[in-house]
């Protein structure tokens, strides 16, 4: 696994989104992967939340009829915190402040998760 390119992928989304505080890419188990975040995020945390908040929208979209889920946004009184379907297999956390650019955040996202998508399968 590529992980300098996936580090790379993660960093520039930060860069390039403002209000991105951390991003943490993880398997869909909730067992990190690689992290881009501050001391005081605890990736195995983050990742095992993101990893259940994600399988029950999922099923949610399922059950419902809405199609194949794409992400979650928790909208907190201090900040974001957005889940990316990465495949079936991985997801992409986005941790963010009160001043994210929630919709430059998921127009940002989409290229950002089809190349970790593609780093993951080669």
């Amino acid at each position: 696994m590529d992980f300098e390119a996936l580090a790379g992928e993660l960093r520039s989304l930060r860069e390039n989104v403002a209000g991105v505080t951390g991003t943490v890419l993880a398997a869909v188990d909730g067992i990190p992967i690689i992290a881009d975040a501050a001391d005081d995020i605890d990736p195995a945390k983050v990742s095992a939340l993101a990893a259940a908040d994600l399988g029950i929208a999922r099923q949610a979209a399922e059950v419902t009829g809405r199609g194949t889920l794409h992400q979650t946004v928790v909208f907190g009184s201090d900040g974001y915190l957005a889940v990316h379907a990465v495949g079936r297999l991985a997801l992409m956390v986005v941790l963010g402040g009160k001043g994210l650019n929630v919709g430059r955040l998921l127009f940002e996202s989409r290229p950002v998760i089809e190349r970790i998508g593609a780093i993951l399968a080669a």
